[in-house]
């Protein structure tokens, strides 16, 4: 259930509730630091096991 909500909060889908326009700057802003840090483990990881 977590991870099925945090695939669609990844993949940009609609989620229930009213959002305004600060609240869908910040999803923004999460998801962007979200994916920027799991590129930065996968480069770790690549630099360690070389």
């Amino acid at each position: 259930m977590i991870i099925k909500k945090f695939l669609s909060y990844l993949t940009f889908r609609k989620q229930d509730g009213p959002k305004s326009s600060y609240l869908s700057m910040m999803h923004g802003i999460n998801r962007i630091s979200i994916i920027m840090f799991l590129i930065a483990v996968i480069v770790m990881l690549v630099r360690f096991c070389k």
